[in-house]
């Protein structure tokens, strides 16, 4: 069955551009101009894939709303921002509400379609696993590949797909400094340095949250990252 991609984007020809492109990638998409459009369909039927502008006319912060919705509804749904705003705080501010990856329009159609066939392989690989396996262990951690979930002293924490596979390498491998170019091959992602800085923050944060002393997150610093058991 195709896999189905929502694109919010309030300019039509726009949306139209990147729907034909994907289409013809052999995926099912569906098009929303603003964001009440789109929640509405997302309360009936999550998509596989959600690529989100943030401005949506005059609804400013239109795409960082509906990616808090999102999150809310999933955990593991991806979503991408695709939008023409480039700073650094607009960024870090979509990574923070829970986006799996944040592109600019200058990027090509046919990067674009290859990122999203990263995330689908990703989740492909790990249904086709075939027979469960052990969950990965270390001190007070846990990651379940077969549900994809990550746990830290018993309890579970809301992570994203790109967020879960970012623990994963670091975990799989404690001791060792992962550097940004391994971590983004880990994750399927290819992002520039501070957007892996800014996953690593909120990954962070979310540990503490159930344990204010969390720390085994290391940055090496101008080398990467390593994970520290306690």
């Amino acid at each position: 069955m195709a896999r189905r991609i929502a694109i919010v984007e309030d300019e039509p020809a726009i949306r139209a551009n990147y729907t034909d492109a994907l289409r013809t990638q052999g995926y099912q998409v569906e098009g929303y101009s603003g964001r009440a459009e789109a929640a509405a369909a997302f309360a009936r039927r999550l998509p596989d894939l959600v690529l989100l502008d943030i401005g949506l006319a005059d609804d400013v912060e239109g795409g960082f709303e509906l990616c808090r919705t999102l999150r809310a509804i999933s955990s593991t749904l991806p979503i991408l921002f695709l939008t023409a705003r480039d700073s650094d705080l607009d960024a870090i501010s979509g990574l923070r509400l829970g986006a799996d990856d944040y592109l600019t329009k200058d990027i090509s159609l046919a990067h674009l379609c290859a990122r999203i066939a990263a995330f689908f392989r990703r989740i492909d690989a790990q249904q086709n696993a075939g027979e469960l396996t052990q969950p990965l262990e270390r001190g007070d951690l846990c990651i379940d590949l077969d549900r994809l979930v990550v746990s830290w002293q018993g309890r579970p924490l809301e992570l994203t797909l790109t967020e879960f596979w970012l623990v994963h390498s670091l975990a799989v491998h404690p001791g060792h400094v992962r550097n940004r170019e391994q971590l983004m091959r880990d994750a399927k992602i290819v992002v520039d340095d501070a957007t892996i800085t800014s996953h690593i923050k909120r990954i962070r944060r979310k540990f503490e949250t159930v344990d204010v002393g969390f720390d085994c997150i290391d940055t090496v610093y101008g080398m990467g990252y390593r994970w520290i058991e306690r």
